[in-house]
C-alpha cells in the first residue's frame, strides 16, 4: 500500500517535550488524545479534510509514561472517519490502560457496537465544527445516542461557541451523558463572565453534561505557551462543576497552524486552572475513572 503524504502545512507533534514540573496525582488520565494511522497500516478516510502525520499507539504510550499519566482516553480522529481500526488497535495494545471514543454511522449494527465495547470504546463523538464535516449530524446523533445509552456509553460533541445558541435546544434534549470538547471553543478575547460563556455555563448546569477543559493552545490569543487568557474560562468551569470536568493533552494536536505545543508545558498549565489538590484529583483521576472505568470504583 502506498504511503500517505501529509499535508504540506501540517505541523508534526513536538519531538522533545519537556518534563513537567507539575507532578500529576497517582492514577492520572490523559482523557483526550488521538492516534493517526500509521497510514500504510490504517489508511486515512477518503472523505477526510486533512492528511496528518503518523502518530502511533506506541508513540502515544511513550508520551503517557514520560509525562506521568497512567491511562489514556483515545478519541477517534476525523481523518479516520468511521473506520475505528486504528483506535481499536491502540486500545488492544494498551493492556487495559486506555478507553476509546469512536465515530460510527447510522448503519452501525448492534454486533459492531458490542465489538467496539469489548475493545474498550465507551463513547461516540459527533462533530459540529462546519469546516471539518460535510453535513451536521443531527438526525444520526439522536438515533445513535438512544442506542449507545443502553451500553452505558456517552456522547461527545465538538462545536464552536458562536453556534451554541442555535444548537442549545437540540443538545439539551439528548438522552444520555454528553461530554463537550474544549469548553465549547470559547472566544477568549471576550469576558469569561459575559453572555456568550454564560450560555455555555447554562448548558453545563444540566446534570448530564460534562466538559473537557482542554486545548488552551487552540483557544489562546496570547501566544505559544502563555495561554493566560484561557485561565478564567477554564477555572470557572472547573470550580463550578468540579465533578463533571476532565482534561487531556489533545496529542498529537491535529490541525494546529501557528505552533506545536510542548506537552510538558501543557501539563504545567493544569494547576493554573485546578488550583487545589482536591480539584486536580477530581479533574485528572476521579472524574475520568468514573466516566470511563466505572467498574473500577
Amino acid at each position: 500500500m502506498a504511503a500517505f503524504v501529509k499535508d504540506a502545512n501540517w505541523l508534526d507533534w513536538h519531538p522533545h517535550p519537556s518534563k513537567p514540573r507539575f507532578k500529576l496525582p497517582a492514577g492520572a488520565v490523559d482523557a483526550h488524545c488521538h492516534v493517526f494511522g500509521p497510514g500504510d497500516v490504517f489508511p486515512f478516510a477518503p472523505e477526510r479534510k486533512y492528511t496528518p502525520c503518523d502518530a502511533s499507539a506506541a508513540q502515544l504510550f511513550a508520551l503517557r509514561d514520560f509525562l506521568g499519566f497512567e491511562r489514556n482516553v483515545i478519541v477517534q480522529a476525523t481523518c479516520h472517519g468511521a473506520d475505528n481500526r486504528a483506535l481499536c488497535d491502540a486500545l488492544q495494545k494498551s493492556n487495559g490502560k486506555a478507553r476509546g471514543v469512536a465515530t460510527v454511522k447510522r448503519s452501525v449494527t448492534d454486533e459492531e457496537l458490542q465489538a467496539l465495547h469489548r475493545a474498550g470504546v465507551r463513547g461516540v463523538r459527533f462533530n459540529f465544527v462546519k469546516r471539518l464535516v460535510d453535513a451536521l449530524p443531527f438526525d444520526s446523533l439522536r438515533e445513535i445516542a438512544e442506542r449507545v445509552a443502553k451500553l452505558g456509553w456517552h456522547i461527545v460533541i465538538y462545536f464552536e461557541a458562536e453556534d451554541l445558541a442555535a444548537y442549545f435546544e437540540f443538545f439539551t434534549s439528548l438522552p444520555t451523558t454528553v461530554v463537550v470538547d474544549h469548553m465549547g471553543r470559547p472566544d477568549v478575547s471576550k469576558d469569561a463572565y459575559g453572555p456568550e460563556f454564560d450560555l455555555f455555563v447554562r448548558l453545563m448546569q444540566r446534570d448530564n453534561f460534562w466538559c473537557k477543559t482542554t486545548c488552551p493552545e487552540r483557544l489562546s490569543r496570547s501566544g505559544p505557551e502563555a495561554y493566560e487568557d484561557v485561565i478564567p474560562f477554564a477555572r470557572r468551569i472547573v470550580e463550578t462543576f468540579p465533578d463533571r470536568v476532565i482534561w487531556g493533552t489533545d496529542w498529537p494536536h491535529p490541525n494546529l497552524k501557528s505552533h506545536m505545543p510542548d506537552d510538558g508545558k501543557l501539563v504545567d498549565f493544569i494547576p493554573k486552572i485546578a488550583i487545589t489538590e482536591t480539584l486536580q484529583r477530581k479533574l485528572l483521576v476521579e472524574n475520568p475513572m468514573r466516566l470511563y472505568w466505572p467498574e473500577q470504583k
